[in-house]
């Protein structure tokens, strides 16, 4: 079975860090861009992160920019956010995705619009 599974979330203060992470199983994100996506109560599913197949490329939306890092481990099959300074504003679920893309690809994208696979997504929290 093909899927994507994220871990980390919770509930943490203003200020505080978390790392998320998106383990895939049943096929290796050698070959996938990933992303990195958040959903808030009553808002769009918007682009948080993104990050290539080789991880050369990465993207960060404005809002969370110096804050968040995103990373992979290709040999582990598993991508990251670590995401400090934490702010109300980033309470939502946050959702990881696989694009494939192409072999020479150095792409990564912030739009959910051609993803192939969704994690379930992973609540985070902040606040005092």
């Amino acid at each position: 079975q093909l899927q994507l599974v994220e871990s980390g979330g919770g509930l943490v203060q203003p200020g505080g860090s978390l790392r998320l992470s998106c383990a895939a199983s049943g096929f290796t994100l050698d070959y996938y861009a990933i992303g990195w996506f958040r959903q808030a109560p009553g808002k769009e599913r918007e682009g948080v992160s993104c990050i290539s197949k080789d991880g050369h490329n990465t993207n960060y939306a404005d809002s969370v920019k110096g804050r968040f890092t995103i990373s992979r481990d290709n040999a582990k099959n598993t991508v990251y956010l670590q995401m400090n300074s934490l702010k109300p504003e980033d309470t939502a679920v946050y959702y990881c995705a696989a694009r494939r893309v192409t072999t020479y690809s150095d792409a990564c994208y912030t739009q959910p619009r051609g993803y192939n696979y969704w994690g379930q997504g992973t609540q985070v929290t902040v606040s005092s």
